[in-house]
């Protein structure tokens, strides 16, 4: 009978230690899948170019002709540009030109911005898809699909315009006099600056650019303060993964009665963004 409380014990303890066996099995059946949970990968870019050296000598001296004019000492400072002032080069780094020549003014700007999510749930290239949506979405252009959807690597857009397009056409990249012409039939004129429109050759209204990242768009502003001449920029904005670009290319002629070619500074401004594009990837 001495015995017997021992007994009892290693019973209790037996029974415990099976009772903690169980707990243990349940807590684990009930996180099924716990150690699955991924997070999302992060941008294929983890660092930016130097800005100021991104764009080749003989590329600045062709976009800024006044350049050429300059002595040797103030061309060299024309075409070392000036830093955008940014608070982490990180994420955010830009370059600016300007040039004065007996007839016109042309700047020149880039930007560059490296794209993070802090969501573990959203990758940085979502993030910053979305982001490039809301700017290509800003920038209202003719015929440009539902807000919030950006066509991505040669998706179809439209090749008509809406009510915001021909507001966008005449109000921001219309003709050189300031006038809208809401006719459908107008051509491009290279020498007037005018933007073409379905019908008539060459389309150079703001629009969808195919073949460049995995997406972009060019916006085309004219621009005219009171009496003074007339100011034209064009913007080529694109994605390559989680970095965002935006190349700004403006003109201001001397004379007021003079109307910046829309044509050129297309051209000239997508050649860039293109090579832009090349930087990155190297």
């Amino acid at each position: 009978m001495a015995y017997v409380p021992g007994v009892a014990l290693l019973a209790a303890l037996a029974v415990g230690c099976s009772a903690g066996s169980d707990g243990s099995a349940t807590d684990a059946d009930s996180k099924p899948g716990g150690s699955t949970v991924t997070t999302a990968p992060p941008g294929k870019y983890r660092t930016l170019p130097a800005p100021c050296r991104a764009v080749p000598g003989s590329t600045l001296k062709d976009l800024l002709p006044g350049v050429a004019e300059l002595p040797r000492q103030q061309q060299e400072k024309a075409l070392r540009g000036s830093p955008t002032i940014t608070y982490d080069t990180d994420r955010k780094v830009g370059c600016s030109w300007k040039a004065d020549a007996p007839d016109s003014t042309r700047n020149l700007s880039i930007d560059f911005e490296r794209v993070v999510s802090y969501d573990p749930l959203v990758s940085d290239d979502d993030r910053a898809r979305s982001l490039y949506v809301k700017k290509e979405n800003a920038a209202e252009l003719p015929g440009s699909s539902t807000p919030g959807t950006a066509p991505e690597k040669g998706a179809p857009t439209s090749a008509g315009g809406g009510e915001k397009g021909q507001e966008k056409e005449t109000g921001k990249a219309g003709d050189g006099t300031g006038s809208a012409d809401p006719s459908p039939s107008t051509s491009a004129d290279p020498s007037s600056g005018t933007p073409g429109t379905p019908g008539g050759g060459e389309d150079l209204r703001p629009r969808v650019v195919d073949g460049l990242g995995d997406a972009a768009f060019l916006d085309d502003l004219l621009t005219r303060a009171g009496s003074t001449a007339q100011h034209r920029t064009v913007s080529v904005v694109f994605r390559t993964s989680n970095v965002i670009v935006t190349v700004r290319y403006g003109e201001q002629p001397a004379l007021v009665t003079k109307v910046p070619d829309s044509k050129e500074l297309q051209d000239k401004a997508q050649a860039l963004a293109r090579k832009l594009a090349e930087v990155i990837s190297e």
